[in-house]
């Protein structure tokens, strides 16, 4: 006999931008892309057709605007915690609600020398992120940097693994190494959005010190692999921001390979005199990993 065992729904894609005028005269501006899912005690919309439980996703939609113009909505981790409650409180037959959202980069145009007031340019593809659920038991928030693209041209070395008749890779004490970094912080669990803004100045400092140990780490370890790497950027962040429970990586492999040039007048392009490489599109290592506390 079948039965539905989870179900959830909502409005994704959802396009905010807003903009905020300081007390100094200047302007900022910031973007979101929202996703909100609802659970609850919806089931009879799937199995009998009965709509009475639905709140409409073009309402979900339209509460995100109205919630924008009424909340802050930096940090995002704020907002997505206030999001969130406004649905378990307008509608008491919704148990939980699922708010991630990501925000687009703008940062501000330096004009002879200085920040303009009003106008910006995006100068990366990466992205801050939340993901919240917000149930009557408690808040449970994740915050990412996603997309950061990262690259060193030596400092990296990659040797001792398993050598057997699948191998072909030689072990190497000098390589090109290049991520896009995908890292994310699970926060100990809030009992109430009032808890969540009594650390919401934690949210953003917490960002700065997963982008400065991701930069640091990376760039100054002379690392012996991408997972001793990415191990040590865990801890680092986990001692850093004590309201943290966890920290995961996900770590792309952007290859570059050394072209063998040698067929052209003996040029030598391979192993120290390599100068000129092949960035890959693919296939290619992915690293992962999530440390927590004891």
């Amino acid at each position: 006999m079948a039965r539905l065992s989870a179900a959830r729904y909502g409005k994704d894609n959802v396009r905010v931008f807003k903009r905020d005028k300081l007390a100094d005269g200047s302007e900022e501006v910031t973007e979101l892309t929202v996703c909100c899912l609802l659970e609850g005690e919806i089931e009879e919309s799937y199995t009998r057709a009965d709509n009475k439980p639905v709140v409409a996703t073009d309402s979900i939609k339209n509460t995100i605007f109205i919630k924008a113009k009424e909340y802050p909505i930096n940090p995002i981790e704020q907002f997505a915690a206030m999001l969130g409650q406004h649905f378990l409180d307008t509608y008491s037959h919704i148990s939980a609600a699922n708010v991630d959202i990501i925000k687009h980069k703008w940062t501000r145009m330096i004009v002879d020398g200085k920040p303009h007031p009003h106008s910006f340019h995006r100068d990366g593809d990466d992205k801050r992120t939340v993901a919240a659920r917000v149930t009557r038991a408690g808040i449970e928030i994740k915050s990412s940097i996603q997309d950061l693209l990262v690259l060193k041209s030596t400092g990296s070395m990659f040797y001792g693994y398993v050598q057997d008749e699948f191998t072909t890779l030689k072990e190497t004490w000098d390589r090109i190494l290049s991520t896009s970094v995908d890292a994310t912080w699970t926060w100990k669990t809030f009992a109430t959005v009032a808890d969540v803004k009594d650390k919401v100045d934690a949210f953003d400092k917490a960002y700065k010190a997963a982008q400065d140990i991701t930069f640091k780490t990376f760039a100054e370890e002379n690392s012996p692999s991408v997972q001793n790497t990415m191990y040590l950027m865990c801890e680092k962040i986990l001692e850093a921001v004590p309201e943290t429970a966890a920290v995961s990586y996900a770590l792309p492999n952007k290859h570059y390979f050394e072209v063998d040039l040698a067929w052209h007048k003996d040029v030598k392009n391979t192993g120290k005199d390599a100068e000129v490489y092949a960035p890959q599109s693919g296939p290619n290592g992915l690293i992962k990993c999530e440390v927590t506390r004891d």
